[in-house]
């Protein structure tokens, strides 16, 4: 039994899920950086003393930066250090798209797409279900996605499926 927690860091906000072993989504939320650091991975380093720690690194390919992506970096460093925990992963946005998408070239709604057909294919609402019969991205909004394939693709990373470029 394995347990991920995958990171999408921002500069003043994170994106984080908790998956259980089959990948299903458990615990996700987007909430500050402080208490992403300082209240929920101390918790569940608590819970789950092995869990895996995937966070997304930043990446600028050549192109200028602002003092957002520095921040978020920071951030990032911060969680990596929180998690008292011996697996930890980077997972570069490359990684996920051709990890997902097979393409380099993949946008959002491109991995969003692939996961749903992964995970939910031929479920209503894009696999969120409905309140009254929830689907496996029930809730599942914005940033919270983007976490959620940094976790696939270390699960994969982790199982072999996909081998870093």
């Amino acid at each position: 039994c394995f347990v991920i927690l995958a990171i999408d860091p921002g500069n003043e906000k994170s994106a984080y899920v908790l998956m259980d072993d089959n990948l299903k989504p458990v615990e996700f939320m987007k909430i500050s950086c402080d208490n992403l650091c300082n209240v929920v991975i101390p918790k569940l380093t608590e819970i789950f003393p092995n869990f895996t720690l995937a966070i997304e690194m930043v990446a600028s390919y050549g192109m200028p930066v602002g003092r957002e992506v520095f921040e978020t970096c920071i951030w990032a460093g911060m969680f990596w250090q929180a998690a008292n925990v011996s697996k930890r992963r980077l997972i570069y946005r490359m990684d996920e798209k051709l990890c997902l998408c097979h393409d380099s070239r993949a946008k959002d709604a491109n991995i969003r797409q692939a996961l749903i057909d992964r995970f939910a294919y031929g479920e209503p609402n894009k696999g969120k279900g409905t309140k009254k019969s929830p689907g496996w991205f029930y809730g599942f909004s914005a940033d919270v996605w983007q976490a959620y394939a940094v976790g696939v693709t270390c699960a994969d990373m982790m199982a072999g499926r996909y081998e870093r470029k």
